[in-house]
């Protein structure tokens, strides 16, 4: 017996019978998904009591019945599982984005979050996992065309699937979709990695790492959700159109409570123009003990006591005690509470005053010390109420300030370089850089602690800095993380080589790295052609591998006009990408003013089946058909600009191709 037995797009008689009967499996699981939404619309939160209570019920409510919503262009199972285990479940399981059962409550599908739909990733010949036999569907618009057996008990091997091959290789247009379907084994481990766990993902280019961080969010919520939903989950990447694409994922899958943003939306939109060198001084991790000094710096040693004056009689605090107060205090708590607690201290100590004086003092009595006028005056001169931005502001405009909280921690250079060259006049109209908002981050947390999510999800993460990477530690420290990246993608001057430096950053050094090497996107003619720069851009990684043959994805034309070639894409099925140098954005979009299309922005949005893309901006896109102009410019554009080049070069799903009228880097052209 073959190890595939398929059901093709023409079927004959007998699979015509299967499809048939599978096909009103799907239609009765859409009838019940209806019916149970239905249902989840008729619940009212006015039985949950007070106003609030009914508020929070009427929340999670929508939030069912927006999870429960049907996408008919895409079935609800992908897979069925034939078993033989003796348990209490059904023999047979229908494996899909999310859990459906009927008016008895009879399982028509199982979520592939489930335990036991483990089986439809990781069973195989040698460990069938009690699996008889495990069958894939093909699907076009929601309707079943296909199907594929896998007979799992008889041994032997299993070869390539059509379907799972066709699957991946379908074309694309408009946003990221989910692979579900799809998830090989390595990248099933990792989604399903416990909630403790932090993992950090190297994934060369096509390997699904982004799709795998997805859906790794939507296990850890279907598995932890009463956990996480207190705590939250946050996906954090590298811009608006990146978060764009990926959108509809987690929608797909019946998740759509999960905060995405960008490093520059949780730390803050400043884009005040500084020279990268300092950006890179400012991004170093050794500004958080500049940071940390500079704050404490502002506390003063006390030279008076305190005198509280209640009706006739005076209470005093020496200044000795004062000082030592303030020296238990320093260092042993963040400054915001520091500066509570040393209000507070001050009043205990003219309680002890009033006790010894004959009188009985309560709570209340030291909450009212601790607001008066003479504690508040002292508390202000001594340990003085700062925001994050005054403390920077400081630091960046006095040399001798500075120089006395950088130490030995910065070179005399560093120094200045760092110094504004004229001073803002006050710290409220400072603009400030994208590198400046983490340093504001950094000192926002030392006067207050920053609450920590339950998981966070960083994509590009070999892009960030060490202080941007401290920041988002923070939205973790009391959670975990996935972090993923490819570290032969490093496009900033502070880009990361150690994946270990980056979890130790990010206050996870304890996380598991792990690497994805095997690719299903890029056709390997492609992949081949572009892991020629890995040797100057990344030579400790090994070179990636791609599943996928693509003969004739790749070309090369020396001097073609874009407009000839976007032309000939659009002859094909598929989203195109034309993909330029950032200076020539313009120029080739007025040059394609005859055929429909959109240049894709920062914070865009567009989903033109012809997109003209700026080269700093198609890190983690992809488009079937890609078309790179002049890769010698886009080189020279920026100093990593080779890795800029490779990730560029990564971006197509079915075809590649390469218009120079300069010659090709050396890189390439050997």
């Amino acid at each position: 017996m073959p190890a595939h037995q398929l059901a093709p797009d023409i079927p004959s008689d007998l699979p015509s019978v299967v499809l048939a009967a599978e096909q009103a499996h799907l239609a009765d699981s859409r009838a019940a998904l209806r019916a149970m939404r239905a249902h989840a619309q008729s619940l009212s939160a006015d039985a949950a009591g007070d106003w609030v209570s009914q508020q929070i019920l009427q929340s999670l409510l929508d939030q069912r019945v927006a999870a429960l919503a049907d996408h008919p262009d895409t079935p609800l199972f992908f897979g069925r599982l034939d078993r033989s285990a003796d348990d209490d479940l059904p023999g047979t399981i229908y494996v899909g984005r999310r859990h459906v059962h009927d008016g008895a409550s009879r399982p028509l599908v199982i979520d592939w979050r489930a335990p036991v739909s483990r089986a439809f990733y990781q069973a195989s010949p040698a460990q069938p996992m009690d699996v008889v036999r495990r069958r894939r569907f093909g699907y076009h618009g929601g309707r079943l065309t296909a199907y594929e057996d896998e007979p799992l008990a008889e041994g032997g091997e299993i070869g390539p699937s059509r379907i799972l091959t066709e699957e991946i290789e379908r074309p694309r247009t408009g946003p990221m979709r989910d692979i579900v379907a799809t998830i090989q084994p390595d990248q099933d481990e990792i989604v399903r990695s416990g909630l403790a766990q932090t993992v950090c993902v190297q994934g060369a280019p096509g390997t699904g790492k982004t799709a795998v961080g997805l859906h790794r969010a939507a296990y850890l919520l279907f598995t932890h959700r009463e956990r996480l939903a207190r705590s939250g989950v946050m996906i954090v990447g590298p811009n608006r159109a990146f978060l764009s694409y990926i959108s509809s994922v987690l929608p797909a899958l019946g998740e759509v409570k999960v905060d995405q943003t960008t490093v520059p939306g949780l730390l803050g939109e400043h884009a005040a123009p500084e020279d990268p060198s300092v950006s890179a001084i400012k991004g170093d991790a050794r500004m958080a003990a500049v940071l940390d000094r500079a704050l404490w710096l502002h506390i003063v040693k006390p030279e008076e006591g305190l005198v509280f004056s209640k009706g006739a009689y005076r209470h005093r605090v020496a200044d000795h005690e004062v000082r030592e107060i303030v020296a238990s205090l320093r260092g042993t708590t963040r400054y915001g509470p520091g500066r509570a607690a040393l209000a507070q201290r001050l009043a205990h100590q003219v309680l002890v005053r009033m006790e010894q004086r004959g009188e009985s003092p309560d709570d209340r009595v030291q909450d009212a010390v601790a607001r008066s006028r003479p504690v508040k005056q002292l508390v202000d001169a001594v340990w003085p109420k700062l925001a994050p931005e005054q403390v920077l502001h400081r630091l960046l405009s006095d040399p001798e300030f500075l120089a006395k909280a950088a130490r030995n921690d910065l070179t005399p250079d560093e120094q200045r370089s760092l110094l504004w060259p004229k001073p803002p006049r006050g710290w409220r109209s400072a603009k400030w850089s994208a590198a400046d908002a983490a340093l504001l981050d950094e000192l926002g947390d030392l006067i207050e602690r920053t609450p920590s999510l339950g998981h966070l999800i960083v994509d590009e993460a070999q892009d960030l800095s060490e202080m941007q990477l401290r920041a988002l530690g923070r939205r973790c420290r009391n959670g975990s993380a996935t972090v993923l990246g490819d570290l032969a993608q490093g496009t900033t001057p502070w880009s990361t080589s150690s994946w270990e430096t980056v979890l130790k950053h990010l206050g996870q050094p304890e996380g598991e790295v792990t690497e994805l090497t095997l690719g299903f996107r890029v056709p390997r003619e492609v992949l081949d052609f572009a892991a020629r720069l890995l040797p100057s851009i990344a030579p400790g990684l090994a070179p990636p591998r791609s599943l996928r043959p693509g003969a004739g994805s790749l070309t090369v034309r020396p001097a073609v006009d874009v407009v000839t070639a976007a032309r000939e894409a659009l002859d094909r099925e598929g989203s195109i990408g034309v993909i330029v140098p950032d200076a020539m954005t313009g120029r080739v979009s007025e040059a394609l003013t005859g055929l429909p299309h959109a240049v894709l922005g920062p914070d865009s949005t567009e989903e033109h089946r012809l997109l003209v893309i700026p080269a700093t901006l198609a890190k983690g896109l992809e488009y079937d058909h890609v078309i790179v102009v002049e890769p010698a410019d886009i080189v020279e554009a920026e100093p990593r600009g080779l890795a800029r080049l490779y990730v560029v070069l990564t971006r197509a799903v079915t075809s590649l191709t390469v218009l120079h009228d300069r010659p090709l880097p050396a890189h390439l052209a050997s």
